[in-house]
């Protein structure tokens, strides 16, 4: 196909857009969501193992920078693998980064379908969730531009609510409930520090920095195509994110120390509403029900349309995935086909949430396995390079990161990951035979 006909996307974003999307697909309150599960896990070392999480994710990170740098696709993981592993890897790294990213909006629809439901139960949840795609996929439709702008807004509010939170945390803590005081308790205690309990707590942390490889899909839409940008907001939003949330940990850490939590995934609701008051439990669940809900779906469809849209651009599914619109220069097409299949996800799962969670990380940390083996077979091994950390002791500490955090999940989640896995392969052998699987001169 001649560049001259090749789709492509408008390159509109600089790098605080980048940071902006990341922050925002992230979501700077996501602690909050794992908080009862993370402090039980590590019998109270949160804060440790949301540093440990941070450390871990930066291998990947740094994975992601060094391929964004020498392939500036959309196809994020699936570029990268197809540019150093060949072909088909490529095609299966991009079929299963889709299966987390396709649930990772489903999820957030359903999550948020059950908060609104809780708060105004005369109305079924299936009616926020369709709600909430209309909504996602009408402001994305205008363009990353647009995309960007809302992310900024959200991004903020999220921030304005985390610190009056944070602030409200620490007043509570100085009129004694909780440790009493900011102490380093959240980091270690020899009473209860347990090196399994913290690096299990670590594996439930990482779920919260998931997102900022994301960033990788907006690589076709940089200013001036500067390969290096990407690279670096994928850096930076994860020593912004991992900032936040070890802050995050250590003071909500300090103030749940001596709580009783019924459920631990209601744990922010209620030690809240224990140290606080019970306005603000109430008000931290409309904010997290609504704005933070809404606004955290909209960089999670861009993310997977940009996906779709490479992928059919290469053919390697529908063709008609990679068509642009002729105004927005969106691509429109993959947007809807998303929109649909997290929608019809959503719907069939809004009463079994367990399930739809469990299966989330599987795509990405398949993504990431195949990211971190395309760094080290291209640089490390085929070019021999002599830059130790980056091309040879990174990516294969990235490996052990993600084959210990398989060794952790769900069987259920095993057992549909795989059976995605099996599909793909059938369909990539499918691609093989019509000779579909052709590489295009892209770069």
């Amino acid at each position: 196909m001649s560049t001259t006909t090749t789709p492509h996307l408008r390159r509109s974003l600089g790098y605080w857009d980048l940071i902006v999307y990341g922050l925002a697909y992230i979501a700077p309150i996501a602690p909050l969501s794992t908080l009862g599960f993370v402090y039980d896990a590590s019998h109270g070392l949160i804060a440790l193992a949301y540093v440990l999480g941070a450390i871990c994710m930066y291998f990947t990170a740094q994975s992601y920078a060094l391929m964004s740098e020498s392939v500036p696709s959309a196809g994020s993981v699936y570029g990268f693998a197809r540019f150093a592993l060949g072909r088909f890897a490529g095609f299966l790294a991009g079929w299963m980064i889709l299966l987390d990213y396709l649930l990772i909006p489903a999820l957030v629809y359903v999550l948020i379908g059950v908060a609104l439901g809780v708060l105004i139960p005369s109305v079924d949840r299936s009616v926020w969730i369709v709600l909430m795609v209309l909504f996602t996929l009408g402001v994305n439709w205008f363009g990353v531009t647009v995309t960007t702008r809302a992310n900024f807004v959200a991004v903020g509010f999220q921030v304005a609510l985390l610190v009056c939170l944070l602030a409200l945390g620490v007043w509570a803590l100085l009129r004694g409930h909780g440790s009493g005081g900011l102490t380093f308790a959240p980091f270690y205690d020899a009473k209860v520090f347990n090196v399994g309990a913290v690096l299990a707590a670590t594996s439930i942390c990482i779920n919260s920095f998931l997102g900022f490889d994301a960033i990788s899909t907006l690589s076709e839409e940089v200013k001036g195509g500067d390969k290096r940008l990407v690279g670096r907001a994928i850096l930076g939003v994860l020593l912004i994110s991992g900032t936040f949330f070890v802050i995050v940990a250590w003071v909500l850490g300090n103030l749940m120390r001596g709580l009783t939590i019924q459920d631990a995934s209601a744990a922010a609701y209620e030690m809240t509403a224990a140290t606080i008051g019970t306005w603000a439990s109430v008000a931290l669940a409309w904010g997290y029900a609504t704005l933070i809900g809404f606004s955290n779906a909209l960089p999670m469809q861009v993310g997977v349309a940009r996906v779709l849209f490479a992928m059919g651009r290469d053919r390697q599914l529908p063709h008609a995935l990679a068509r642009v619109h002729p105004k927005y220069h969106t691509p429109y097409v993959g947007m809807i086909v998303t929109a649909v299949l997290s929608l019809i996800v959503a719907l069939v799962m809004r009463n079994r949430l367990d399930d739809l969670a469990t299966t989330v990380n599987f795509g990405a940390l398949s993504g990431f396995l195949l990211l971190h083996l395309s760094v080290l077979i291209r640089f490390g091994i085929r070019d021999r390079s002599r830059r130790w950390f980056a091309h040879w002791l990174s990516p294969i500490l990235g490996i052990v990161v993600v084959l210990g955090v398989f060794t952790g999940m769900a069987g259920l989640a095993i057992k549909l990951g795989l059976a995605w896995l099996v599909v793909g392969v059938v369909w990539g052998a499918v691609l093989h035979v019509q000779h579909r699987d052709e590489i295009r001169a892209e770069l």
